[in-house]
């Protein structure tokens, strides 16, 4: 990496080479000069500009969030000081996210719990009404501390994925419910995280610790039923080939030649006096 000049040296530069080029010699026309002089000075200016940008492009700004991460929304606001730490945006999303998630995920719940046909998926629709009916209302008691309005009806999305499920019956419902509901919960889980680490607001983060576990163990309970068709997870394991089922031909083996039978006559022995 080349050294970057710093401004003052720049700007020294310049102004040697501006004196310069006003020597002019005798009889030159004044008027280029000073139209040479006012180019000077305006290339020094984009000079001392370039040299305070190169730092900021070589070793990059402050991001809000990684590429790629959780999605969350910028109600423009910016950050508010509250008596429980800073609220930024990112914390107030994410209370809005949670009481957002109670309004469509409980009916579903009850939903599993009426047509559900099998015991998992009772299971996993008692889970939703009891973890969302506590998230529910702890995210009604940081909103109304905090001043972050909250929805009060489902997002247009999550009342289309109560449609799908209100039309589906019998093992469709169940798979419909299943996979609908694991891949909300994976997609906040994230966020869960990322608020988590980020927020400086106690109650934002009491909120964010509680709702961890309860939306792992809603993922848990969804998987459980063997339907949320999560990606490499559940997959049946491939069909044995037939050859390898089949025992290989082995040369018959050498034929083991025995040791010697021991004799049966008993050992000689030899008393000490005939050893001697």
């Amino acid at each position: 990496m080349r050294p970057v000049r710093s401004t003052h040296a720049i700007r020294a530069g310049l102004m040697r080479s501006l004196a310069r080029r006003r020597v002019r010699p005798e009889g030159g026309r004044p008027g280029s000069g000073r139209a040479l002089g006012t180019w000077l000075v305006v290339g020094a200016l984009a000079a001392t500009l370039l040299a305070l940008l190169i730092p900021v492009s070589l070793f990059g700004g402050a991001r809000p969030a990684a590429a790629g991460g959780p999605a969350w929304n910028d109600d423009g606001q910016g950050t508010r000081e509250t008596a429980f730490g800073p609220l930024t945006a990112l914390d107030r999303d994410f209370v809005r996210k949670v009481r957002l998630a109670g309004l469509w995920e409980k009916p579903a719940g009850r939903m599993a719990l009426e047509r559900g046909t099998t015991e998992g998926v009772r299971t996993a629709g008692r889970h939703l009404i009891d973890g969302h009916t506590e998230l529910d209302q702890r995210s009604l008691d940081t909103g109304r501390a905090l001043g972050v309005d909250l929805p009060d009806r489902p997002g247009e999305q999550q009342q289309g994925w109560l449609d799908q499920m209100s039309a589906a019956r019998g093992p469709g419902f169940d798979r419909t419910f299943a996979e609908l509901v694991r891949a909300a919960h994976g997609k906040v889980f994230g966020l869960v995280a990322l608020v988590r680490d980020r927020t400086g607001n106690a109650m934002v983060r009491e909120l964010a610790t509680r709702a961890n576990t309860v939306v792992l163990d809603h993922i848990t309970v969804l998987e459980d039923t063997g339907l949320a068709g999560i990606p490499r997870t559940g997959a049946q394991a491939p069909p044995p080939d037939p050859a390898a089922s089949q025992v290989p031909h082995q040369d018959p083996a050498p034929p083991r030649t025995s040791p010697p039978a021991p004799s049966s006559q008993a050992p000689v022995q030899h008393s000490y006096e005939e050893m001697k």
